[in-house]
C-alpha cells in the first residue's frame, strides 16, 4: 500500500505536493475545485477518507485532526489492523499520528517533521516514557509473544524495569530501554525456539541466513519441508531467517521462491565467484559441485555469504533426496544488501491515455517498480513518477530497443515496467517480449519473471464512447504493412468481411500510408450494406477527443490517422438516436429469441 497525502484547501496542496516528493510511494489526493494538480481528485472528504482506511491505505491529512476524527470514526474497529493516519498542520508546524502509531504512525511523523522542520507530536506511552516502541521493532525483528508488550510496559511505566538478556543479535535498538539488572520482568533476544514464560517477552531478531540447492524441477514440497525440519530439529525460531538464498542459476526455480514464501522473507542470489569465496569456512566443500556450478559448495557457501564474515555455520548442509539446506548465524543478516533478487519485468498498458482508464493492477506494478521504461510520451502519461524510480526513455520506433533494455535491466535483479499504450497484448509490445524471449533463449534472461497486466485497449474504449458495436463477434486486423505484407493484409480483410465479423481497424492510417484504409472500405462494402454504422474515434481520452459514427459508403478518408480508431459493424450492426447522441450497437439475437418465445 501507499501513502495518500489528502489536502483540502489551496495551501493544504501545496504543502501535500511537497510532502508527496520526500515520501516513498506517495500521491496527492486533493478536494475537487480546491486543490490544483492532484494525483486524484474526490468530492467527498470524509467518505473519501473512510475508503481509503478501509482499503489500508496510510493517510497524511493535511489539515484539522478533528476533520479526519470525525471522518474515520465510523470506521474504528480492530486497532490491530488499522493504517496508520498521521495530521499535518496546513503550516506544518505539528505533526500528530492519530492512528497506528506503531504500525508506521509514529516514524512517519517524525519523518515529516524532519523533512518540513516541524513538531512530532508523539504520545503513546512507550515511546514517550520508555523511549523505544517495544511493539514496533525494527524491520526483520519479530514479538514471539505480542501479548506480553502491553503488562511489561505497565511494570516499566511504575518503575519496574525488565532486565535484557541478549543470546543472538545485536538489538541496538533497545539502548534506550530502562533496565534491572535483577528485574522481575525479562526482554529475552533470542534466534532459539522457546517457550516465553509469562513475564519474558521474547523478540527474535534477523540473525538466521538460510542458504538452499536443489536439482532442477524439485517440488516445492520437499524443499519446504527440509527447510522447516532442518530448522525445527536444530531449535531454531523461523521467525529469525532473514532470506533464503542460492545461486544465482538457481534464481527462476519455484521450489527456492516457495520456500521465501513460505517463511514470509525473500529470496536472493549469488554468483559462483562470491560462494566460492566462502570455500575456507565450509564444512562440506565438494568437488563435483564445484564442476558443476563452479563453487565448491551451495547451501553451506550462500548461508555463510549472506550472514555475513563475523558468522558462523550453525547447521552444516543438510540432505534430501533432491535437495539440500544450511544455516549460518551472523551478528544482522541484511537481505537486502546480499545478492540481488529474481528480476522481475512487468508489461502494462497506460490505457488510452487518462488516468481513470488505468487499472489498478497497472498502478501496483509501477508501485513495485525501479525502473520504468517505454516511448517517452507514453512515460509522459504516468507523471509524476516517484523520485525513486529510474525512467528510461525511448524514440518512437525503438520497439525492439525498449524490449532488449527492459529484459536486461530485469536480469540485473530489478523490477521493470515497459509501457505500452492501450492493451499492451494488443499490437503492442507484450508479443515483442515473449518473442525475444522465445527467439534468443538468452540464460540470463530465461530466470527472470515476467507478467502481463492489461489496459484498456483503444477499440474498448471506442466502443464504450459509441454504444456497443463490439456486442457480437468481432475482429481486429492492422492495417500497417510494416511488419505485415500487404497481401496478408488484405486476405484477412476479406474473411473478415466475408464472415461478417464487426471489424475494429487499428493504425488505419499515416502521412505516407493510405490506401489499405480505402482497400479495406471498399472489401467491406461488397459484403455489407452502404449504411452500415462506422465508428471513427480520434484522440481517445486525449485532449481534442471526437466519435462520431458514420455510414460504411460516407466513410471519408482524409480526417483519420495514427491517432483515429475505425469501427466497421456488421450487416446486423445498428443505429438509434438516444440523449442527442447517436448510439450504435450490434444485436446478438435477444429480439429473436423473444418472438421464439411467444411464438412457441
Amino acid at each position: 500500500m501507499g501513502i495518500a497525502v489528502v489536502a483540502l484547501t489551496r495551501d493544504g496542496g501545496i504543502l501535500a505536493q511537497r510532502l508527496a516528493a520526500v515520501l516513498d510511494d506517495a500521491r496527492v489526493h486533493g478536494l475537487s475545485g480546491r486543490v490544483g494538480d492532484a494525483d486524484e481528485t474526490f468530492t467527498d472528504a470524509a467518505g473519501h477518507l473512510r475508503a481509503l482506511f478501509r482499503g489500508g491505505e496510510t493517510i497524511v491529512g493535511v489539515c484539522a485532526t478533528g476533520i479526519l476524527i470525525r471522518a474515520l470514526a465510523p470506521a474504528l474497529s480492530d486497532k490491530a489492523d488499522e493504517p496508520a493516519v498521521v495530521a499535518v498542520a496546513p503550516d506544518g508546524s505539528s505533526i500528530v499520528p492519530l492512528l497506528g502509531g506503531h504500525r508506521g504512525a509514529n516514524a512517519l511523523a517524525r519523518g515529516i517533521a524532519d523533512a518540513l522542520g516541524g513538531h512530532p507530536a508523539v504520545t503513546t506511552a512507550s515511546d514517550t516514557a520508555l523511549g523505544v516502541a517495544l511493539d514496533d521493532p525494527p524491520p526483520g525483528w519479530h514479538i514471539a509473544n505480542p501479548q506480553t508488550v502491553k503488562p511489561l510496559v505497565a511494570e516499566a511505566l511504575a518503575g519496574r524495569n525488565p532486565a535484557l538478556v541478549i543470546e543472538a543479535g545485536e538489538p541496538d535498538w533497545l539502548a534506550a530501554l530502562p533496565l534491572d539488572r535483577d528485574g522481575e520482568w525479562m526482554v529475552r533476544v533470542s534466534d532459539r525456539k522457546i517457550t516465553p514464560n509469562p513475564r519474558e517477552l521474547v523478540l527474535n531478531p534477523p540473525t538466521l541466513a538460510v542458504g538452499v540447492g536443489c536439482e532442477r524441477g524439485c517440488s516445492a514440497d520437499e524443499l519446504v519441508g527440509l527447510v522447516r525440519d532442518t530448522l525445527d530439529e536444530a531449535g531454531l525460531a523461523p521467525e529469525s531467517v532473514a532470506g533464503i538464498f542460492s545461486i544465482d542459476v538457481k534464481a527462476d526455480e519455484p521450489a527456492v521462491h516457495a520456500v521465501a514464501e513460505d517463511l514470509g522473507v525473500s529470496a536472493r542470489f549469488m554468483s559462483a565467484d562470491s560462494l566460492e569465496a566462502e570455500t575456507p569456512r565450509l564444512a562440506n566443500p565438494s568437488e563435483i559441485v564445484f564442476r558443476e556450478v563452479g563453487a565448491h559448495g551451495v547451501a553451506e557457501a550462500a548461508a555463510l555469504a549472506a550472514a555475513g564474515p563475523r558468522s558462523n555455520l550453525v547447521v552444516p548442509k543438510r540432505k534430501s533426496a533432491r535437495a539440500t539446506c544450511a544455516v549460518a548465524r551472523g551478528p544482522r543478516v541484511e537481505a537486502a544488501k546480499t545478492g540481488t533478487p529474481r528480476g522481475s519485468l512487468t508489461v502494462i498498458g497506460t490505457g488510452p491515455g487518462d488516468p481513470d482508464y488505468r487499472i489498478p493492477a497497472t498502478d501496483g506494478a509501477l508501485a513495485r517498480a525501479t525502473d520504468v521504461v517505454g516511448y517517452g510520451p507514453y512515460l509522459d502519461l504516468l507523471e509524476p513518477l516517484p523520485r525513486e524510480k529510474t525512467r528510461h526513455d525511448f524514440d518512437l520506433g525503438a520497439e525492439e530497443d525498449r524490449c532488449r533494455r527492459a529484459l536486461d535491466l530485469a536480469a540485473q535483479g530489478k523490477s521493470v515496467v515497459l509501457v505500452s499504450s492501450g492493451d499492451p497484448g494488443v499490437f503492442a509490445m507484450a508479443t515483442l517480449v515473449f518473442e525475444l524471449l522465445d527467439r534468443e533463449a538468452r540464460p540470463e534472461w530465461q530466470r527472470i519473471a515476467v507478467a502481463v497486466e492489461p489496459g484498456v485497449s483503444a477499440m474498448q474504449l471506442a466502443a464504450a464512447r459509441a454504444g456497443a458495436p463490439l456486442g457480437h463477434d468481432f475482429c481486429a486486423i492492422s492495417l500497417s504493412d510494416l511488419l505485415t505484407t500487404r497481401q496478408t493484409v488484405i486476405a484477412r480483410l476479406k474473411a473478415a468481411a466475408q464472415a461478417d465479423f464487426v471489424v475494429a481497424l487499428y493504425n488505419p492510417a499515416s502521412r505516407t500510408r493510405r490506401g489499405l484504409l480505402e482497400t479495406a472500405r471498399d472489401l467491406l462494402l461488397q459484403h455489407r450494406p452502404a449504411d452500415t454504422p462506422v465508428v471513427v474515434a480520434r484522440n481517445l481520452a486525449r485532449a481534442g477527443e471526437s466519435v462520431e459514427v458514420v455510414s460504411l459508403a460516407d466513410l471519408r478518408l482524409e480526417r483519420i490517422d495514427m491517432l483515429t480508431m475505425v469501427i466497421v459493424g456488421n450487416s446486423q450492426s445498428r443505429v438509434l438516436a438516444h440523449g442527442g447522441h447517436i448510439r450504435t450497437y450490434t444485436p446478438r439475437g435477444y429480439a429473436a429469441k423473444q418472438t421464439r418465445r411467444k411464438t412457441g
